[in-house]
């Protein structure tokens, strides 16, 4: 049987609907027809980041699997190399912009097209189905991956990031560069390889999605008569193993030197609040989102004072990461006056934990994040770039209205309280050299 599920997701607010397939043997097909517009966009994505380092499956090997960090970002940079040529080489002579990217819990492969879509859609299916690695190529795609993180490494704004997440997580993976290390790249053979891709690139572990003016039906059939000449069979389920994560942080401060024009700072909250995902996951992320906006947006009070004192400029910003098993705020950005910076924030969070937000304010900020998501959901890279990621976190993205709505003041508040705790706070500095 080549088609397991059916099912249509349907939006009364945003008006949309999606077509959502399971196919054999497990990949998830999600189509959103958008009539009118002329882009198309597709994404392939697979549930296999820089994280996914330690793993084995369920009814299969019995013994745990470890690999070398920056496996997942290897993958990625190594699948658009076919025996026939450079993929990004074929998508530009149909016309089409094409990329990939890895993060921490995810890869994906995406185009965006307004010409030969079915032409550009299959080589995405395909390639991405099609590995070709041999032990020259990939001692080749080394040297490549070497100099990308020595150039990361340059990044003040990347080690900065990097400072505080080892600052921030004593064990968890998250806290290693996605591109791993120079010595770890070192470890990675075709073997290592072709070992992780039948893992985490077997389609009951991939999801696709496609955006655009089309025919929902001749999409699906497309997708199926692929799959049905690849031979899959069924794979059992896979065990992502990661280290017992404490909660405390494992290091207060970080301090580094750089040649930057302005020091650097970022101050980041450790949530304590983890294990879970779905609909609760998406609250959580939308409650600390308003959280963020009302005491650290542009309008806030407390930004309002630390620009007027100089302390900050245009590239300060705060944002939270929220995946099942971590968690993190992040607030920062330029300053003259790193030291003094750090200990304003901390007074300034104290002081909306000990008097409260205003609601008022509260309303307001709701109704600007829900006018803002509005405005973006018309853009058919916004709904592509965000859906499948939100999707491998076991939620549904369009019900992002929903569930923003249903946010509380007395919510928000609560959260301030349980999020801020100095005690799982973390700060990293680069200090300017000149």
């Amino acid at each position: 049987m080549t088609i397991i599920a059916h099912r249509q997701v349907e939006n009364d607010i945003l008006k949309e609907k999606v077509f959502a397939y399971t196919l054999y043997p497990g990949l998830e097909l999600f189509i959103l027809p958008k009539k009118g517009y002329n882009k198309k966009y597709a994404s392939f994505a697979t549930k296999f980041g820089s994280i996914d380092s330690k793993f084995k499956l369920r009814g299969g090997e019995e013994k745990n699997l470890e690999v070398p960090d920056g496996v997942a970002h290897f993958l990625e940079h190594k699948l658009f190399e076919e025996e026939r040529g450079n993929v990004f080489d074929e998508f530009s002579r149909l016309g089409a912009s094409a990329n990939a990217y890895t993060n921490f819990t995810m890869t994906n492969y995406l185009f965006s097209t307004a010409d030969n879509f079915e032409e550009c859609f299959d080589l995405l299916i395909d390639f991405v189905q099609n590995p070709f690695f041999n032990e020259e190529s990939v001692e080749k795609e080394k040297g490549i991956i070497e100099q990308e993180i020595l150039m990361y490494q340059d990044n003040p704004n990347w080690r900065l990031f990097f400072n505080l997440l080892g600052a921030l997580y004593n064990h968890h993976p998250v806290r290693k560069d996605i591109a791993g290390t120079v010595e770890s790249i070192k470890m990675i053979d075709k073997n290592v390889l072709y070992k992780c891709y039948e893992t985490f690139y077997h389609p009951s572990n991939m999801a696709l999605f496609v955006v655009g003016d089309l025919d929902p039906e001749k999409i699906k059939e497309r997708v199926v008569k692929n799959l049905e000449e690849k031979n899959y069979s069924f794979m059992g389920e896979i065990e992502r193993i990661y280290p017992e994560e404490p909660l405390q942080v494992k290091e207060r401060i970080v301090k580094d030197k750089m040649e930057v024009s302005q020091h650097l700072l970022n101050l980041g909250f450790k949530d304590r609040e983890v294990g879970f995902a779905g609909r609760k996951l998406f609250k959580k992320e939308l409650v600390t989102d308003l959280l963020l906006e009302i005491i650290l947006g542009r309008s806030s009070e407390l930004y309002d004072r630390l620009y007027e004192e100089g302390l900050i400029n245009e590239s300060f910003g705060a944002s939270f990461v929220a995946e099942k098993d971590y968690s993190y705020v992040i607030m920062g950005g330029e300053t003259p006056d790193p030291d003094r910076l750090y200990s304003s924030l901390l007074t300034g969070i104290k002081e909306y934990q000990e008097k409260g937000i205003d609601g008022e304010d509260f309303k307001r900020q709701q109704r600007r994040i829900l006018g803002e998501f509005l405005r973006n959901f018309n853009s058919l890279e916004f709904i592509a770039n965000n859906f499948l990621a939100y999707y491998f976190r076991g939620i549904n993205f369009f019900d992002y209205v929903e569930v923003l709505l249903e946010i509380k003041e007395e919510e928000v508040m609560e959260r301030l309280k349980e999020l801020f705790q100095e005690d799982f706070h973390a700060c990293s500095i680069i200090y300017s050299e000149k």
